[in-house]
């Protein structure tokens, strides 16, 4: 079970502190969401961001680009130093542009859909992708309510990978606390984004503590039957 806390809910005037602390308390990646204020309204971070990052931790950097243009900046977080590279298949054939480009660059390559959108809109892409991120708020801001209608879609995509035995991560962002990571873990998520609950915690390596243990738990229970 990979617990990767959101920079996006960390004390950002603190970062090198709140980057070593996160990494000494058992976080298993970093996850950046990166907004351009077209596709999603805010603005977050840029590459020089990543590699300061970089330079304070040995975890995987996994980075979530929610933009109009991805193709413009994926270069620019390739050769910052990211690990994983999502993009969103709202983006049509673009996406599978992005990915390629990915591949290319011997990093492995995600895809993401929003809230509203189907789940047969991400289904051709997931031959191709190591990693299936689904959005459980609809992205852009930090703190947000978990939407209980995108479970069914992390079911769908668990069933379509033990259906193909393909090795496909599901990764899961967006009003992720100690409850509701165990309504994601039953469906079959293994891959847990969480900024608030974490970085708004006193003690980070007890919260992801009991973040992974309430997912395990959960995905172990369902297992069973």
């Amino acid at each position: 079970m990979i617990i990767a806390p959101s920079l996006l809910a960390a004390n950002l005037g603190k970062l090198e502190s709140e980057i070593k602390r996160i990494t000494r308390a058992g976080a298993d990646w970093i996850h950046l969401d990166i907004m351009d204020g077209h596709f999603v309204q805010n603005l977050s971070f840029g590459p020089d961001f990543l590699k300061m990052i970089k330079q304070h931790t040995h975890l995987p950097c996994d980075v979530h680009l929610m933009c109009s243009k991805p193709e413009i900046l994926l270069p620019h977080f390739i050769k910052a130093g990211a690990d994983n590279i999502t993009v969103h298949a709202e983006l049509g054939e673009r996406a599978m542009d992005l990915i390629k480009s990915i591949h290319a660059e011997k990093r492995s390559a995600g895809i993401s859909i929003n809230p509203p959108t189907p789940f047969a809109v991400v289904e051709p892409f997931l031959n191709v992708v190591d990693l299936f991120l689904v959005m459980s708020v609809n992205p852009g801001y930090g703190g947000q309510s978990f939407i209980e209608d995108v479970v069914g879609k992390i079911g769908l995509a668990d069933e379509w990978r033990r259906q193909r035995g393909k090795q496909l991560r599901l990764e899961v962002d967006g009003g992720i606390n100690f409850e509701t990571v165990k309504k994601c873990a039953r469906m079959g998520a293994d891959t847990i984004v969480s900024g608030t609950t974490i970085f708004h915690s006193r003690c980070y390596k007890r919260a992801i503590e009991r973040m992974r243990k309430n997912a395990i738990q959960a995905n172990h229970a369902t297992s069973m039957f």
